[in-house]
């Protein structure tokens, strides 16, 4: 009776082992598949404080919760299920989804471009009569398709992986990266808060840094604004291009890639970094040609609704 307890617990042992080793593979493989989708990380965190510009401080931080709770849930809820059944049904599939995704983030980055030319900014509204759902609505909407790309990119570093490994290393790399990306901007757009409290102690050095800091943030927010701008053309540029090279389809990428390759290989020790920027350079600027040919054809559409409806 003893020797067969004492076997039973010696598999129990043998499966925690085995779950506990599982799980530090599902943790290792998070982290390596969040790392490689941080360039769409740093874009999502510049993108967002934007949404909160224009709201009384004691708003802002709910906000951020209410659109992080949004973000988890496009994942989760919306990725999460599509990714792992067209990867295991319609793998072809992905990359048309993300395409028309980044096209639509083009638009979103280029509409923002053609006001600001165009001098039709929308005027700043008061923080109270803000509408938050529409500023939720907004980000959401927008978040979706930078998670998209995020979990796209996840889940082709695991395709290897089993199904429910898969499954498991995409949910661990949802809940790191919003928590990444929402903590970031929560601290972003309480900084201000944070420097107001500095300026009122009494050490000179640590009033003085509040002070700085508070004179700052209203120059960061707006170069974190046109950042996110940047990004949305940047992140939707990158998609589609590198979309049309997958699927076999003409488009600027070799060139765009040779390009980046001569660029890395002409400056030497800074060859990285202005590589990089290179085709990221080019991938904004095809998603602002992009953008404002979408923006174009929708102006003309609502145009010729209007026109209709009269």
């Amino acid at each position: 009776m003893s020797a067969g307890l004492f076997a039973l617990l010696d598999d129990v042992a043998l499966l925690a082992k085995a779950a506990a080793a599982s799980l530090d593979d599902v943790g290792s493989a998070a982290v390596q598949a969040s790392v490689k989708a941080t360039g769409v990380v740093v874009d999502d965190t510049a993108v967002t404080p934007r949404y909160v510009q224009g709201l009384a401080a004691e708003r802002e931080i709910p906000i951020v919760k209410r659109i992080a709770r949004g973000s988890l849930v496009n994942k989760l809820a919306i990725i999460l299920p599509i990714a792992m059944v067209l990867s295991q049904v319609l793998p072809a599939a992905l990359t048309p989804i993300l395409m028309a995704g980044g096209t639509f983030l083009c638009y979103e980055g280029a509409e923002k471009v053609w006001e600001k030319l165009a001098g039709h900014e929308e005027e700043e509204t008061v923080p109270g009569a803000v509408d938050e759902a529409q500023i939720v609505t907004s980000a959401v909407r927008t978040d979706l398709i930078l998670s998209a790309e995020i979990m796209v990119i996840s889940l082709g570093e695991v395709a290897d992986e089993p199904f429910v490994a898969r499954a498991l290393i995409l949910v661990v790399v949802a809940v790191l990266i919003t928590a990444l990306v929402y903590g970031v901007v929560g601290l972003i757009v309480k900084m201000d808060d944070v420097g107001l409290s500095l300026s009122q102690r009494d050490s000179a050095t640590v009033a003085r840094l509040g002070r700085g800091l508070v004179e700052a943030m209203p120059r960061v927010l707006a170069t974190l604004s046109v950042v996110g701008v940047v990004a949305m053309l940047w992140v939707g540029g990158h998609i589609v291009l590198g979309g049309l090279h997958d699927l076999g389809l003409p488009g600027p990428y070799p060139l765009v890639h040779h390009l980046e390759h001569a660029v890395r290989e002409a400056t030497g020790v800074l060859g990285p970094v202005l590589g990089w920027l290179t085709g990221t350079a080019c991938a904004a600027v095809l998603g602002l040609l992009l953008g404002l040919v979408v923006v174009g054809v929708v102006t003309l559409v609502r145009r010729l609704r209007g026109g209709r409806a009269h």
